[in-house]
């Protein structure tokens, strides 16, 4: 029914296709050809505090050491750069390097607190891009749209999502993207670097825009949105049901009055053993809502920054009575 422009590639997100290739390519170059200088790139926190290399915190956390930690990074990079189309290269960089300077800090607050409660000493960590990139997974919970599945105590909202976080809170992601302390006004790219950097960098990382329509899908989001179309399928099958029952009770009252009387004296018709059983007719579809319904252009351009059309927007958000999360179930289905 509805055919939607697939967020596949580049295009639109040179900050991300550097971080692929620049890292990636200097990860491999490390362990292929130059494994002697693998030492320079350890993110030791006992070096930076002993013996004084500071350097450390920018070489140890810019480049991964571990094939299997490349990977993960870039895959994320790659699924995540939908966030660089919708806030712009130089937000998506401010935020990489807010919370790049964030998650070094909390690092060394960690390693402290661990050394001074259990006497636990933490010497090296995880080298590479891995504290900013597993920090966009706030802003990917803020800005998906998500369906609740239960609640706790009555107050607790339990979504989709919820299970992907329980593995471990982004601390410097939420101080970023909360702006405590108005870190997003201290921590940020200048507005000069983010211009020479269009110069330089985007013409050599840009990509060409998609000129045929892509498969439907985000990327890392995909499992979230499979559960959420069957979610979505099991929320309207319960409420048809709910509702077919009570046009059905509303029948039989408006029938037979307070007291069903055909219960102890059935009609004639009804009287026949033999007859054969007549199935009830199938509830009629709901109807399509007219197509001069009005659509909110808020929700419309929600709809386009996550990689849709503008017309399959306004068909989505008219079938669905401007009904956002509905109207991304129908995009994301057809």
């Amino acid at each position: 029914m509805f055919t939607s422009t697939g967020s596949r590639g580049l295009y639109k997100a040179p900050l991300s296709k550097g971080l692929l290739l620049l890292p990636g390519a200097l990860t491999m170059l490390l362990i292929l050809g130059l494994p002697q200088y693998q030492k320079l790139f350890v993110y030791s926190l006992q070096a930076v505090k002993q013996h004084k290399q500071v350097w450390r915190l920018v070489s140890g956390r810019l480049t991964c050491l571990d094939v299997k930690d490349t990977f993960c990074s870039s895959l994320l990079i790659y699924n995540f750069r939908i966030f660089e189309r919708r806030f712009g290269s130089r937000k998506f960089a401010s935020f990489l390097f807010g919370t790049w300077v964030l998650s070094g800090l909390l690092d060394f607050i960690l390693a402290e607190a661990l050394h001074y409660c259990f006497e636990l000493p933490v010497d090296v960590l995880p080298a590479g891009l891995l504290g900013p990139v597993f920090a966009l997974f706030v802003p990917f919970f803020y800005t998906i749209p998500r369906v609740q599945v239960t609640q706790l105590l009555g107050y607790i909202s339990i979504t989709n999502k919820s299970l992907v976080y329980i593995v471990g809170l982004q601390m410097s992601g939420l101080l970023y993207y909360n702006n405590v302390l108005a870190v997003q006004r201290y921590l940020q790219v200048p507005q000069w670097l983010a211009y020479c950097g269009s110069l330089v960098l985007e013409p050599l990382f840009s990509g060409t825009e998609p000129r045929a329509e892509s498969p439907l899908g985000m990327g890392a989001t995909l499992d979230i949105q499979r559960q959420q179309r069957m979610d979505m399928m099991d929320q309207q099958l319960l409420l048809s049901q709910l509702a077919q029952l009570r046009r059905n009770a509303q029948h039989q009252q408006q029938e037979v009055g307070l007291l069903n009387w055909n219960r102890f004296f059935p009609g004639l018709r009804h009287r026949g053993q033999n007859r054969p059983h007549v199935q009830p007719h199938p509830p009629q579809p709901p109807q399509p809502q007219p197509a001069d319904t009005p659509v909110a252009e808020e929700q419309v351009a929600r709809l386009m920054e996550m990689g849709f059309s503008r017309v399959d927007a306004q068909e989505a958000l008219r079938a669905s009575n401007n009904d956002i999360n509905m109207a991304t179930y129908f995009l994301l289905q057809h």
